[in-house]
């Protein structure tokens, strides 16, 4: 099949290059998919397109390490090298006679050619595609015009070291897509289900949605299910980066990757292996790679000016001087623009880079925080203001009915089960509070119907009359009087009428997560402001940010409000990350720079619409995911600066005449190979 050249939205040239080398030889095609860098699209696939997107479709196989081992892909570099060594030393100290003439320069060009033939046929490759300035090409000139001019030990040098620095380019960029890999494909391959009271090991992904797996303790869950039995204790960290063992009880959801940690227990499968959480959060990170980062994409596009630019000056530096210089020396100017040219090559900056941002990505997976893309590292270094929900994100978001209030006129137990039967229509935490307060629906009650009324609560109809549940906001918004000041409630209220009559209210107590406190000192140690919104009545907010020390704090809110809040901060304040669930404050996850989604266990639409997924509910992990995006652009910036630096007064003295070929090597791969030690350090930072 005729081969197709894949281009950016700028029209430039994105296959046949060093880089994508580079990373098909280290089994990371899929960190280089072809998407609009720009694009904005949902990378989440639809239930049924019935494969696993954790690789690239068409690799097959297992990359999880490059093929032959580090040993093989060193020896020929090993051979060249010992050949260079032998023959520098029968030329300056073990002098001997037959070494010479034809058999001095075979010996050169065989130990040059063990390294430099694979970068000369793929730069003829790339010259044959339409990719002439490659990084492939100028060492391919180089180093043949090195074996013009008869400097055969640097000629062989230079191509030795390129080829070493390509060798730890593959491994290192190898080694960040295992541990992307590593921390989050942690599905076993088979599982043991119960077939007619009998156990029957099977592929996990042949076992069907109502299966029930039989669990061993030490052994890792194959897929999401509901627990049978009446409680076990997992391991999550597969998920959430959280060692501390998880008690869950009958009936709760586990999901793929736990491990059993104490007894033997049974789970009722309720997703498809393609569709657990565990494989969904796979593929939003293998998706990740693909979203780049501003930092990078200007790299990309400035390699791609600078290259033909760096080979037409040093074209300029060999032949220019003819006209101005006394005494030209055509072999000492080739000799400079060859210099030239080894420096000049950009591989510092077009692998170090996106390495570094998969680094950061890894990092903050391994930490139970899940970045949608490397842009999203730049984003969440620059936020000055985090703007956080209450229920859920600060505070745990498990509510208990503390009082009822009704009015004696009223039947209080039919009244409560009006109001079960009404929150049953809802998902929110109040409702499953009033669940587990009244118990089971009443089944006799029947909903005419039901609405719920953004930022105020439900209405629905119950033998001809209508039912009102939710805020006091609510109340003013049909009219109904009522006698009481909602001011002076602290706890949370749901106002309660019916048949157009004020009943009374039920307050509902959340308690603040262990954390929030914690969370809010070291935002205020980044600098960052801190400022919370929420639809619940005032007082409650004010009590929350005042114990936990927030900036500012806004009770009282329907959606649209926390969009205008939203705008304002950004207006004064500058960039802004959202704290919330990812569904219900989906215009202001919009609006903001960065969309923080709080329980991403629990929702697969919190996954697909926030920018960053913390796993585990842990409001201390955003002011970790800050951190993990500061620090991957310092390096970032650390590897430019250097590669910049070191190159620029290189190339000025190597355009001078005052640098040879090893400090252009230094240049190059010396810079190439500090750029990737340094960003691969990231994998190894405690956050």
């Amino acid at each position: 099949m005729e081969h197709k050249h894949k281009y950016d939205k700028d029209g430039k040239q994105i296959c046949c290059t060093q880089t994508e080398k580079v990373y098909v030889k280290a089994g990371a095609k899929e960190l280089l998919k072809d998407h609009s860098e720009n694009d904005g699209h949902n990378h989440a696939h639809t239930k049924d397109d019935g494969h696993n997107h954790a690789h690239s479709d068409d690799d097959g196989h297992d990359h999880s390490n490059v093929e032959g081992g580090p040993f093989k892909m060193f020896l020929p570099s090993i051979i060249s090298l010992v050949m260079l060594l032998l023959a520098i030393a029968f030329d300056n100290w073990i002098k001997l006679p037959w070494f010479s003439g034809a058999v001095r320069f075979v010996w050169y060009l065989v130990a040059y050619l063990i390294v430099g033939f694979p970068v000369i046929k793929d730069a003829f490759k790339s010259i044959t595609k339409g990719e002439v300035f490659s990084e492939f090409l100028l060492m391919s000139i180089a180093t043949v015009g090195a074996f013009i001019i008869k400097e055969y030990p640097e000629g062989v040098a230079v191509m030795l070291f390129y080829a070493v620095g390509e060798v730890f380019q593959t491994l290192a960029v190898s080694r960040a897509q295992r541990n992307i890999k590593s921390l989050l494909d942690q599905r076993p391959d088979e599982v043991t289900i119960l077939v007619d009271g009998k156990p029957k090991t099977v592929k996990a992904e042949e076992a069907g949605i109502g299966d029930i797996i039989q669990l061993k303790p030490g052994e890792k869950l194959g897929l999401d299910g509901e627990l049978l039995t009446d409680g076990a204790s997992f391991n999550t960290a597969a998920l959430t980066g959280e060692s501390k063992p998880d008690t869950k009880s009958k009936g709760e959801t586990v999901l793929a990757g736990m491990i059993n940690l104490n007894v033997a227990a049974q789970v009722k499968v309720t997703a498809a292996y393609t569709e657990s959480k565990l494989s969904r959060i796979l593929e939003l990170v293998q998706n990740a790679t693909a979203q780049k980062a501003p930092t990078e994409l200007f790299i990309r596009r400035f390699a791609k000016v600078y290259t033909p630019i760096v080979v037409f000056l040093a074209i300029g530096i060999c032949l220019l001087p003819y006209f101005f210089v006394d005494n030209y020396d055509f072999n000492s100017w080739l000799y400079r623009a060859l210099v030239f040219l080894v420096i000049s090559c950009p591989c510092a900056l077009v692998i170090s880079i996106p390495l570094g941002y998969f680094g950061g990505i890894g990092a903050a997976s391994r930490n139970g925080i899940l970045f949608k893309g490397s842009n999203f590292l730049d984003v969440m270094a620059s936020i000055q203001n985090v703007v956080m929900d209450k229920t859920g994100t600060m505070t745990e978001g498990v509510f208990k009915v503390q009082e009822t209030v009704f009015k004696p006129e009223f039947d209080k137990d039919e009244i409560l089960r009006m109001v079960n039967a009404v929150e049953s229509q809802s998902s929110h935490p109040v409702a499953t509070a009033i669940h587990e307060f009244v118990g089971e629906v009443d089944s006799s009650i029947k909903l005419e119907s039901t609405e719920e009324i953004a930022g105020h609560g439900l209405k629905a109809v119950i033998n001809g009359k209508e039912l009102l549940a939710g805020n006091f906001k609510l109340m003013d918004k049909f009219s109904i009087s009522y006698d009481v000041d909602p001011a002076s409630i602290v706890y949370t209220t749901i106002a309660v009428s019916y048949d157009k009559k004020y009943v009374g209210y039920i307050t509902i107590a959340d308690s603040i997560k262990e954390d929030s406190q914690l969370t809010i000192d070291l935002l205020h140690k980044l600098n960052i402001k801190a400022t919370m919104l929420s639809g619940d009545k005032g007082s409650v907010v004010k009590f929350v940010a005042d114990k936990l020390g927030i900036d500012n704090a806004y009770g009282d809110l329907l959606p649209e409000d926390k969009v205008n809040k939203v705008k304002e901060i950004k207006a004064q304040y500058g960039t802004v990350a959202f704290v919330g669930d990812g569904v219900n404050d989906a215009p202001v996850v919009a609006l903001s720079d960065a969309g923080i989604a709080m329980g991403g266990l629990g929702s697969d639409a919190t996954i697909e619409t926030a920018d960053v997924v913390i796993q585990d509910d842990k409001p201390s992990k955003i002011p970790m995911a800050i951190n993990i995006g500061k620090q991957t652009k310092k390096i970032v910036w650390q590897n430019i600066t250097l590669a910049f630096v070191v190159k620029g007064i290189v190339l000025i003295l190597g355009a001078g005449g005052l640098a040879t070929m090893w400090e252009a090597v230094f240049a190059d791969v010396g810079v190439s190979l500090i750029a990737i030690l340094n960003a691969v350090r990231i994998q190894k930072m405690k956050f």
